[in-house]
């Protein structure tokens, strides 16, 4: 039999990514870490391509997946009109504006937004975002499918420049950005703006644990989706695993996270209101409330998709690893990530309210 071949790999010959050439080109700094502290506090860099001010952030969990950047409006400014061939959601971390959004020789739509709104651009649309303030910037978050994009084309020009409409994503319709909310199942939001994911109505989501509640939210016939999720204080919920890219943005509350591969040491990464953190593919993590107020967090992800399903391994986050999923029960856990969580709450002042959670648990 005659051997194969085998060439050694661009990454092996030590080449670059057509992602990591854009972001030489972009000229901005990007960040490379487990945990963002706070995306309010950014320093931020002059921005050619986009006109203002901004950061990337490739953070370890999203493995080339996906990334996320801040951008800053000036006040009484805008941004260079932008087109490109890969999904973004956008969340408005502070300030108040509108966004146009048109295709080659169509009607422009104009709709605004503020503080907590959350929205996507349709795919190779023009858009343009402008500050509503005169006296303040405004400081956008979007995540990005752009590395894959990127790297499967390995073409910039073509990712920034090609013209084709995608009508069946987006025709002009009039009420596309309205903020009308269709529910096709329950827990599914089926949206393509968000005023404020703040007060976004949720529903309850027992198989997550601890009294929490959650809503799916699908936008602009993306493949990317999100989600908003809550829980109680003085609660935690289950740990689980998934996919590469989760970007978990936490809106209100305090606690901390811990992450783990499996058959290793728990990594722990303490968070607030502004907080991010990108939990690495097939990695355990677990979220923890330990402050005075009930947790709110906003999650972008880049393939769950319950519409254009198949781009990636559907994992069991809310099925038990013990029947083949990637949940782990309250009663199957290490017994020292109940007592981490005692422990914290004890330094607070804060009630713990797991141990009816737990004989609930343990009776089913």
């Amino acid at each position: 039999m005659i051997a194969p071949n085998l060439k050694p790999s661009a990454n092996e010959l030590g080449a670059k990514t057509t992602y990591q050439l854009f972001l030489e080109r972009e000229g901005i700094p990007a960040i490379r870490a487990f945990h963002i502290e706070d995306i309010r506090q950014l320093e931020l860099q002059p921005w050619p391509r986009m006109g203002g001010r901004g950061v990337y952030l490739n953070l370890e969990g999203t493995e080339g997946v996906n990334d996320c950047y801040v951008s800053e409006i000036p006040p009484g400014g805008s941004l260079e009109a932008q087109q490109h061939m890969f999904e973004e959601m956008i969340f408005v971390i502070s300030g108040r504006g509108a966004t146009t959004v048109w295709r080659d020789g169509g009607k422009k739509q104009t709709f605004e937004w503020g503080e907590g709104s959350l929205f996507s651009p349709p795919l190779n649309a023009r858009y343009q975002h402008f500050n509503g303030q005169g006296d303040k910037p405004v400081r956008l978050l979007a995540m990005t499918n752009a590395p894959t994009i990127l790297n499967l084309f390995h073409n910039i020009d073509f990712v920034f420049q090609c013209d084709y409409p995608f009508t069946d994503r987006y025709n002009g319709e009039e009420d596309f950005f309205n903020g009308s909310v269709k529910v096709p199942a329950a827990g599914f939001s089926d949206t393509n703006f968000i005023r404020d994911v703040g007060s976004f109505e949720l529903v309850e989501r027992k198989d997550r644990g601890a009294g929490g509640r959650l809503i799916m939210i699908e936008m602009a016939n993306n493949v990317m989706s999100a989600h908003i999720s809550q829980f109680p204080v003085g609660t935690y919920k289950k740990a689980h695993r998934h996919g590469a890219g989760a970007h978990v943005i936490i809106l209100k509350g305090e606690g901390f996270s811990v992450m783990w591969r499996e058959g290793e040491d728990l990594k722990r990464y303490n968070w607030r209101a502004g907080s991010l953190l990108v939990p690495p593919e097939r990695w355990f993590h677990q979220h923890f409330n330990v402050g005075a107020e009930p947790t709110r967090y906003l999650a972008l992800k880049p393939f769950s998709s319950r519409k254009f399903p198949g781009l990636r391994k559907q994992w069991g986050t809310s099925e038990s690893v013990k029947t083949g999923g990637d949940q782990i029960e309250y009663e199957d856990e290490d017994p020292c990530i109940r007592q981490m969580f005692e422990d914290e709450l004890a330094k607070r002042g804060v009630s713990s309210q797991m141990d009816g959670v737990f004989k609930t648990a343990m009776r089913a």
